[in-house]
């Protein structure tokens, strides 16, 4: 399965989200060090754990060009 991760950079560090899995969150020093995508990701399977289904993706993503 394939989900949009949003990355968001902030003063000092990067955030990072799954819209498709509330809180499914990461915070790291650089881009490169944020451990999100996968291992948190996968970090999901403790919903099945407690007997809720982990949502199938759902959100999309799309570019818009604005002209400066």
């Amino acid at each position: 399965m394939d989900y949009v991760v949003i990355v968001e950079k902030a003063e000092n560090s990067f955030g990072a989200y799954v819209p498709d899995l509330p809180g499914c969150v990461a915070v790291a020093a650089t881009r490169r060090n944020r451990a999100l995508d996968k291992d948190a990701i996968r970090s999901t399977g403790r919903l099945q754990q407690d007997g809720q289904a982990i949502p199938a993706p759902s959100s999309s993503i799309e570019l818009v060009h604005v002209e400066a």
